[in-house]
């Protein structure tokens, strides 16, 4: 009961901050200064032009009837047509960008993830004696590195210059693109994990269920996987919720900088040719899928963890 408490307080925290988010996103495409209608025509449109763009904007009705058309749409699904592509409605083409920053985001999470806890049984094992000095401080060093300094090195030297894996912006790359882009988000993820599971090891390798386990003639694998990490899962879960949001903006930064077609792509290009619906629809669809994924998470650590239930 506890659990399920815990899930329905979540989601409503969850809906309440996607209406907070929606709520800003509207506000401020109406609010700040400038005619979104000449914004999207130029200063060189005619009145007769201005008017018909308000009109199908909504923007030429008071505010308080605008707003609730605007969530009457979210409930819809139903924001109007796209104004770059008349007849295309705007939801559609961000439906049609969600989900390559989804599968690139759930990808990284998952390599991210897997390679945290590797690194982190590394560090903590007695497999590697004195190296393992050395997976410490490379976990510090990869927490540490920008994607934007470390992603453009490591495609030039894999994608260009030995040509091991395709570029990740190549439409024809496939699955392999998508793992290698997906690699690349992993890292800080990555670290992040292997230095907070490391550091959780640690603090558990003293404990007594585990003294007791190796007493019983457990070996150092068996006491590792199947009694300590499990007991070090809660805070783990904890650094790859609070660094999903890192992750999903990373996801935005990446997709722009191998011009990946996803819902950076789609906002930045949006935002250039000022297709408001477009905009409005990718910037909360990025804020729904941020919180729905910490959202996740957050129930998962207290499913594992009594202590985050309360």
């Amino acid at each position: 009961m506890r659990a399920l408490r815990a899930a329905f307080s979540r989601a409503l925290e969850a809906a309440l901050v996607l209406l907070l988010l929606a709520s800003l996103v509207f506000f401020a495409l109406r609010l700040l200064p400038g005619d979104p209608a000449r914004l999207v025509l130029g200063d060189q449109a005619s009145p007769a032009e201005l008017a018909a763009v308000r009109a199908r904007l909504h923007t030429d009705e008071p505010l308080v009837a605008q707003y609730a058309r605007f969530l009457s749409g979210l409930g819809t699904l139903d924001l109007g047509d796209s104004l770059r592509r008349p007849g295309v409605p705007a939801l559609r083409r961000v439906a049609t960008a969600l989900g390559p920053t989804a599968r690139l985001a759930a990808l990284a999470v998952g390599l991210g993830s897997a390679f945290g806890v590797a690194m982190a049984a590394l560090a903590f094992g007695p497999w590697l004696g004195a190296r393992r000095r050395w997976v410490e401080r490379g976990l510090v060093a990869l927490a540490a590195a920008p994607l934007i300094a470390f992603a453009p090195l490591l495609t030039f030297a894999l994608a260009v210059k030995t040509r091991l894996v395709p570029l990740p912006g190549d439409p024809e790359a496939g699955t392999l693109g998508l793992v290698f882009a997906s690699a690349l988000l992993a890292v800080p993820l990555a670290a992040h994990v292997g230095r907070t599971g490391h550091a959780s090891l640690v603090e558990l390798g003293q404990g007594q269920f585990l003294v007791v386990a190796a007493a019983k003639g457990a070996g150092p694998g068996r006491v590792l996987f199947l009694h300590a990490l499990p007991a070090a899962s809660g805070p783990i879960l904890a650094v790859i919720a609070t660094q999903l949001g890192a992750l999903l903006g990373g996801a935005v930064v990446l997709e722009r900088l191998f011009e990946r077609w996803g819902l950076g792509t789609l906002i930045l290009e949006a935002y250039a040719s000022r297709d408001l619906p477009v905009l409005e629809g990718a910037v909360v669809a990025a804020g729904a899928l941020f919180v729905v994924v910490q959202s996740a998470a957050a129930f998962l650590h207290a499913l594992l963890d009594p202590r985050a239930r309360s």
